[in-house]
């Protein structure tokens, strides 16, 4: 079957907000005197943790800790840091071959509309997207496969038609169990080794070009799938 349509995660893929999210957390921690331990920062699933990370900041801090100080200030330092991004080694080209090829593009991501969209616009690549579905308009993240059902049900396309990009196994399953095949491009902090399931794997978007992907991925396979909301 021939691919009609391209579904990128956004977090990691499009951009390393990954790496500015952890940045973030060690400047708030240094502020207090104190180092993040960076194990088991990255949840193993999509959707908003930081509550928990508050939490254990908190404990670590003591009765002085101030939570909305806290926030403000670090949401400021990565808001400063996330400005400075570029979108990752190869992704435009990619998003020009897939123009020129007359694919329709998508975004899936665990994260909300304001952050997704407007981090886009910024690196000017919002108008590259016929569709955005985010972790703020589904029940449940990543692994589950809501936020790709989404978006495939907006493309109006049946799974076997689209090709996924993710960066994080718990992306790839949650590809996966939409029935989409799946490229994986794993950002800096995550194990390479846990991406076995991916139907191709890639150091970086640059390594290949978007027709020596479409032509090594294989056709859809047997991958259990829900079927597309009505």
């Amino acid at each position: 079957m021939t691919i009609r349509a391209l579904i990128f995660d956004f977090d990691g893929l499009l951009m390393d907000t990954e790496t500015t999210l952890l940045e973030s957390w060690r400047w708030e921690w240094r502020r207090h005197g104190l180092e993040l331990d960076p194990a088991g920062f990255f949840a193993d699933h999509g959707g908003d943790v930081n509550e928990l990370r508050y939490a254990a900041l908190a404990a670590a801090v003591g009765a002085t800790y101030d939570q909305a100080a806290s926030h403000r200030l670090r949401q400021a330092y990565r808001l400063e840091l996330n400005t400075a991004l570029t979108p990752a080694p190869g992704v435009v080209a990619w998003l020009d071959r897939a123009g020129e090829l007359g694919l329709r593009c998508a975004v899936a991501s665990s994260s909300a509309i304001a952050h997704v969209g407007s981090m886009l616009e910024r690196a000017g690549l919002r108008d590259r997207f016929e569709v955005l579905a985010t972790g703020d308009e589904v029940d449940a993240h990543k692994p589950d496969p809501a936020v790709y059902r989404l978006a495939l049900h907006r493309l109006d396309l049946d799974p076997g038609l689209a090709l996924a990009f993710e960066d994080t196994p718990h992306g790839v399953a949650a590809a996966q169990a939409a029935g989409l095949r799946c490229v994986a491009v794993p950002n800096p902090h995550a194990d390479h080794a846990r991406f076995g399931a991916a139907d191709l794997l890639l150091t970086s978007a640059a390594d290949l070009t978007l027709d020596e992907v479409i032509s090594t991925i294989k056709p859809p396979s047997a991958y259990p799938h829900d079927s597309l909301p009505g």
